[in-house]
């Protein structure tokens, strides 16, 4: 979970792969024809590094009626859960302008507001266009319209590049009506939540940028990879490089709808607690950001 510090670098991680951050593997296609019920599925699998064999987290999202639940796994080294699986379970229900973190193994949970998503989205931006650093003012955008890469533009793919950052997108129809467009609010709000929770990474608004580039195209994202130079250049280190794989699927299994009631259990019975208390480590203030160190 979150609060536990072996955990909370792979669940930053999973946070920006569900949000379709990270290019790799060829998958398969997502199915054109949505449940009747309008519910669909997205696996994601992350890796952090271009040669990884085996991902260091993977979630699964699961999306009916407006609301998306996103579950966390968290991986050893052979690619196997660690601990409790889900690791975490987070709630997105914008129809309340909320969403909840559930953390099974302490039995706890907390609650973040739309409103105070929307003060770090504006304090983050203008602390992060007063930077020194290019790649920071960069990634305070607003506009990041130059910084597509058009010319290497193709049907199912788009790229943004900035100062030492670039990231690639392939991305297939999305399984229905409306899907692309719910996909997007999940993508965006969950890159936000990790931007609160685990203050420190790249500001999310170039990955927002791309969510609507895909969801204008009735898409979904198959695979994101994300490169970015050291700070002082090649010179110092290899670039970082971080991908993640996506699975999407026009109907739930069984098993989603068992997982699904069980974890409508854990967050009622969970306690509910702050969310500096949930996290068990400082959390981004409205009106402060951390630095990225790379």
């Amino acid at each position: 979970a979150i609060g536990v510090p072996a955990r909370a670098e792979a669940a930053g991680a999973v946070r920006l792969a569900g949000l379709a951050l990270l290019a790799g593997l060829a998958l398969v296609p997502a199915a054109r024809l949505r449940a009747a019920d309008g519910a669909f599925r997205v696996e994601t699998a992350v890796y952090d590094a271009d040669d990884a064999e085996h991902p260091v987290a993977r979630s699964l999202t699961l999306f009916k009626d407006g609301v998306a639940w996103d579950f966390l796994e968290t991986l050893d080294d052979e690619g196997r859960p660690q601990g409790v699986e889900p690791a975490e379970i987070i709630l997105h229900d914008p129809a309340r302008e909320r969403t909840v973190l559930v953390d099974p193994a302490r039995n706890k949970k907390t609650r973040i507001d739309r409103l105070r998503l929307e003060r770090l989205r504006t304090s983050l931006a203008a602390w992060a266009r007063k930077s020194d650093d290019a790649l920071l003012r960069w990634a305070g955008g607003p506009d990041f319209t130059g910084s597509f890469v058009d010319e290497q533009q193709t049907d199912g793919a788009v790229v943004l590049a900035g100062p030492r950052v670039r990231y690639e997108v392939r991305y297939e129809p999305a399984p229905g009506d409306g899907a692309a467009e719910e996909y997007r609010r999940f993508a965006d709000t969950a890159i936000l939540v990790k931007a609160l929770v685990h203050p420190g990474g790249l500001p999310p608004f170039a990955r927002i940028a791309i969510n609507g580039r895909v969801a204008a195209a009735d898409a979904l994202p198959v695979s994101v990879r994300l490169a970015i130079d050291p700070r002082f250049g090649r010179i110092a280190g290899r670039p970082s490089v971080s991908r993640s794989e996506h699975r999407a699927l026009a109907s739930w299994t069984e098993s989603d709808h068992r997982r699904v009631a069980t974890a409508g259990e854990e967050l009622s019975l969970a306690e509910e607690v702050d969310l500096a208390v949930y996290a068990g480590t400082a959390v981004a203030a409205d009106d402060d950001a951390a630095t990225v160190r790379r």
